[in-house]
């Protein structure tokens, strides 16, 4: 048992390191689509996501949810607001990266779980401890480090981190799984993004057809990109701790840096350093405090533990 339970933990962290990884390299894929514009790119990833995660449910054949979720208004009303969130999302990353942004797009899913933090503190009244408050406090302080070395504040990090969290906020109201989710939000998502393409190709704009097979057969692969990723990531989240999978996705944003940095050549001035440095060292808080507390809790169960053990051998013994 201990070797299977091994074995399987083996599997998730590869999974983990395998969905994480390929969204971290995702920023080489995106420039290979051009001349197509971003919102094209945008609507092919919509309709051909849906294609890829419909074939994929017809060969695990689990369609139960959808059913059930046809018939709550309220959970599909949320599923509607999470296709609109994440189809911002998707829309600002490929424009940023296609227009040499990758840097700042990386900053954006740093800052991510401090936003998370923060719409818990806003929407969901949740209390912070000493040591998350002062997470939040050295994140503020990094974006206004940021907004003084851009010029201007980081508005391509700022609207991913806050359309994320936003998703993950939704989401976890929902409770989907990750890829009948994706059906979910694509199936929404599909008619406007097919009206969006043949309003393209009326126009003669539509890039699909005019730049020969292989291009046709990139656009066609962003459903492949989109759903692979989110199937390692289902496979690792049931065979990993959490904590461990709130470690892995720093892998993503930064492989995103070393990319915009080493591959695509984008400058970071000291400021811009400085800012990340502080981002940084918000994360570590982040992750040190996270760390601490799943151990309390782990001290506090095992010692539950063995009180009702002792209380049990006692119980006997009278």
């Amino acid at each position: 048992m201990a070797g299977t339970s091994k074995g399987e933990h083996r599997i998730g962290l590869l999974n983990g390191i395998a969905a994480y990884g390929m969204w971290g390299l995702v920023p080489l894929f995106w420039p290979l689509l051009k001349p197509a514009g971003a919102m094209e790119i945008l609507a092919h990833r919509m309709v051909w996501s849906l294609v890829f995660v419909a074939v994929a449910l017809v060969f695990t054949r689990r369609w139960a949810w959808a059913g059930e979720l046809l018939r709550r208004p309220r959970r599909l009303a949320l599923i509607a607001v999470a296709a609109a969130v994440i189809t911002v999302n998707w829309g600002v990353y490929i424009w940023a990266v296609n227009s040499g942004h990758v840097v700042e797009a990386s900053l954006g899913y740093f800052i991510n779980p401090l936003m998370t933090i923060a719409l818990g503190v806003l929407l969901l009244k949740e209390r912070l401890r000493p040591v998350q408050w002062a997470a939040v406090g050295v994140g503020f302080a990094a974006v206004v480090v940021l907004t003084v070395g851009y010029g201007r504040p980081p508005w391509i990090s700022l609207c991913l981190a806050v359309s994320f969290a936003t998703y993950g906020l939704v989401k976890k109201k929902v409770g989907l799984g990750g890829v009948e989710s994706l059906a979910a939000e694509t199936a929404i998502q599909f008619l406007p993004a097919l009206a969006y393409l043949i309003w393209l190709s009326t126009r003669g704009d539509l890039t699909f057809a005019t730049e020969g097979p292989t291009h046709a057969v990139l656009l066609a692969s962003t459903g492949i990109v989109t759903a692979l990723p989110l199937v390692c990531f289902g496979a690792a989240a049931i065979r990993v701790p959490l904590s461990t999978l709130g470690l892995l996705q720093y892998l993503a944003p930064v492989f995103q840096f070393l990319l915009g940095i080493l591959y695509f050549h984008e400058a970071m001035p000291p400021e811009r350093w400085a800012g990340f440095a502080l981002v940084w060292l918000a994360l570590v808080l982040l992750t040190w405090d996270a760390m601490r507390s799943a151990h309390r809790a782990r001290v506090v169960a095992m010692s539950r533990r063995r009180d009702a053990a002792a209380a049990a051998v006692d119980a006997v013994d009278v």
